[in-house]
């Protein structure tokens, strides 16, 4: 069973772009516009539980005073993960449950809405963002808008499913690992990791020892991906950066694309996922793109380092939440999950500057693999299998029995994290059977997030998005 909003209104089935110029030429007017939205949220949320706190009549009484920025008066939401002036965040765990309202806002916070958006409230994402599952031990899931018996990814689930769903054409997202780019695929959606350093981070990326994690927007289509970050580049560039301005035309040259659905420690693409990945080299040889198989310099050591940074994530959280985020924390509701991964990080403490100083140096692999290669792109699945049912992960069951089945499906994702590098997934194929989208990843050099977004604006002309209307 499939669950939408889509209806006759004001927002009708417009992206964010298109909403945004109907708002200019005074067709629309933004108050409509989020009436419509907050009708919406309230018609599907209690399906597919996708909102944390919302604030609709603030968000309806000031909508008319956000006709500024290129996307003044659109709708969106923000992932439960950053710091909004006025509403709490509790992280995606109930252990921050007593979080009193913000004072001000995070710095990705104001360079988003200075575009001109209209926060409607914060989305569902899990515990302290470190799983690719937004389910919960004490509270219902957040499920698949397309087949509602299936999740939605991780950790900017919420996000995704409002999106998916109709709710917003777009919605704040944060990758630390994959949470973007899983939870986009996951529900036929576009989802970039832009490079590291591209745009400004929310509070508590800003404390990572290795910067990993990196915020970002999930939407329906490609022009509002582009736009998005072009006009975010207008209130903040990154002098280190290339600058990237708003990618507006499709791909006008033939490319050298390396393909692989293998990853390290034994794991990588099932059967069915490699046949897409197929479908997919077949779309980009029929545009005339050169394809090649290639091996990713995904190492065992390598996905070990990741593991024991997430894992001092975890212990971090546990040992000084309360300093950390400056809220009233109880440990003991954290998952057993996190629990897990923390004391997996206190066996491996020992190892720590030898891995940071590692994962530190990885800044120029996904360059050199790719000049090594002779590539300009890389294609893999997002994720190794088709998004799983709810039933597949319990939050509420042990750390050896969670965390390796998140390891199967999310192992290719984390490569661009550790990298650096700009990762863009794309909605290309779809599973009837089961009535989900697939998502395929695209990998380009560092600081090349433009030309991802050309090839993106040439696959959604050649081939269109499955739609859930």
């Amino acid at each position: 069973m499939k669950i939408h909003s889509y209806t006759d209104d004001a927002l009708g089935n417009s992206d964010a772009t298109a909403l945004a110029q109907r708002i200019k030429n005074k067709e629309l007017q933004p108050s409509e516009v989020v009436a419509a939205a907050i009708e919406r949220a309230k018609k599907v949320n209690p399906e597919i539980n996708a909102v944390v706190t919302d604030c609709y009549e603030k968000a309806l009484a000031n909508a008319d005073r956000h006709a500024d920025g290129f996307f003044g008066g659109v709708p969106m939401f923000f992932k439960d993960l950053t710091c909004i002036e006025g509403l709490p965040c509790y992280h995606g765990t109930s252990a921050f449950a007593g979080a009193k309202p913000n004072t001000k806002n995070d710095p990705i916070v104001e360079q988003i809405l200075a575009q001109g958006f209209v926060n409607l409230g914060t989305s569902t994402m899990p515990d302290m963002g470190l799983t690719c599952f937004t389910q919960f031990p004490d509270a219902p899931p957040t499920r698949n808008p397309w087949n509602l018996e299936y999740g939605v990814g991780g950790s900017s689930g919420g996000s995704a499913a409002l999106v998916a769903a109709g709710v917003v054409p777009l919605a704040h997202s944060a990758d630390g690992g994959g949470s973007t780019r899983i939870p986009a695929a996951a529900c036929g959606l576009v989802g970039l990791k832009p490079t590291r350093g591209r745009i400004l981070l929310s509070k508590i990326f800003a404390q990572q020892i290795v910067e990993v994690a990196i915020d970002g927007v999930i939407t329906r289509t490609v022009r509002d991906t582009a736009h998005f970050y072009g006009e975010a580049e207008k209130y903040y560039h990154n002098p280190k950066l290339p600058h990237m301005g708003t990618v507006t035309n499709p791909l006008n040259r033939k490319l050298t694309i390396g393909f692989t659905g293998k990853a390290a420690q034994g794991h990588g693409a099932d059967a069915q996922m490699n046949a897409y990945m197929h479908q997919a080299v077949k779309i980009l040889e029929d545009l005339g793109h050169t394809v090649k198989e290639v091996e990713l310099p995904i190492t065992d050591q390598l996905m070990e380092d990741f593991k024991y940074l997430w894992g001092m994530s975890a212990y971090f959280i546990k040992k000084f939440g309360k300093s950390l985020v400056q809220a009233p924390f109880d440990p003991s509701k954290l998952t057993k999950l996190t629990h897990g991964l923390a004391k997996f990080y206190t066996k491996n403490m020992l190892k720590t500057p030898f891995f940071v100083r590692r994962l530190r140096r990885t800044n120029l692999l996904h360059d050199e693999f790719m000049k090594s290669n002779k590539i300009d792109v890389l294609l893999t699945p997002t994720v190794t299998h088709l998004t799983p049912r709810l039933d597949y992960i319990d939050m509420s069951a042990d750390f050896d029995e969670v965390f390796p089945r998140m390891e199967k499906w999310a192992c290719i994702t984390p490569f661009c994290n550790a990298t650096g590098a700009p990762s863009l997934t794309l909605p290309l194929l779809y599973n009837k059977e089961h009535d989900l989208p697939v998502g395929m990843l695209f990998s380009a050099n560092y600081g090349e997030d433009g030309l991802l977004l050309e090839l993106a604006y040439q696959l959604e002309e050649a081939v269109g998005w499955k739609e859930i209307a």
